[in-house]
């Protein structure tokens, strides 16, 4: 069976966005400073050859084992999953060509048709829950892995439902001091998780967690 994978980034006080990233402020990337503060988040990503490529930001960026981690991450890809918050963003910040490339689909109320973008992402709207979603996430997957891709209420999700088998997370050294944290919400029925791998970048220490 394919395997239920998170990989995000994460603010050194434990926050995956930044106080002030809402759809309300998108246009006012000055408010709370949040862009400048999802920058600094994203920057270490942002600088790996594999994915700038992917993105079409040009030639360049860092080679070496973190850019072949992100390299392994799409690749291992089959479907995502996501709520609908960071689809909104993403809607109006994406480019043309969705950076997915599989079917993805959207946690929301919202009865919406599919949305099928150029190189091979559609999105799926499901109005019927985190379990559900990801039923047709594994079908749609095959033999490859399901990420669960955001936000922070999203993963809290699956990890209640004891669903997710691997955590990885870049730790950047930036301070958000408010916004949407990572770790809350959670049950105590969490199953355990273990160390499996540690990548120390320039710009983030990357860090691989499986399920015991």
């Amino acid at each position: 069976m394919s395997k239920v994978f998170v990989n995000i980034a994460l603010s050194l006080d434990g926050y995956m966005a930044p106080e002030g990233m809402t759809m309300e402020n998108w246009d006012r990337p000055d408010y709370k400073n949040w862009a400048s503060k999802w920058g600094a988040l994203m920057a270490w990503a942002l600088n790996q050859q594999y994915l700038r490529e992917k993105l079409k930001f040009g030639t360049g960026g860092k080679t070496g084992p973190v850019n072949d981690m992100v390299r392994h991450t799409f690749e291992r890809t089959g479907a995502h999953i996501m709520g609908k918050r960071m689809f909104e963003g993403g809607e109006r910040g994406w480019p043309e060509e969705a950076p997915f490339h599989t079917p993805v689909y959207v946690l929301t109320h919202e009865k919406r048709s599919p949305w099928v973008r150029a190189g091979g992402t559609t999105f799926y709207f499901i109005n019927d829950g985190a379990e559900r979603a990801l039923e047709l996430a594994r079908a749609a997957a095959g033999h490859r892995d399901v990420r669960i891709s955001g936000g922070a209420d999203v993963i809290q999700q699956y990890l209640n439902l004891g669903v997710i088998d691997e955590l990885e997370i870049a730790l950047t050294p930036v301070l958000f001091c408010g916004g949407r944290r990572l770790f809350e919400n959670l049950n105590d029925l969490i199953q355990p998780f273990r160390i499996d791998q540690v990548i120390a970048g320039s710009m983030a220490t990357h860090l691989r967690y499986v399920r015991v």
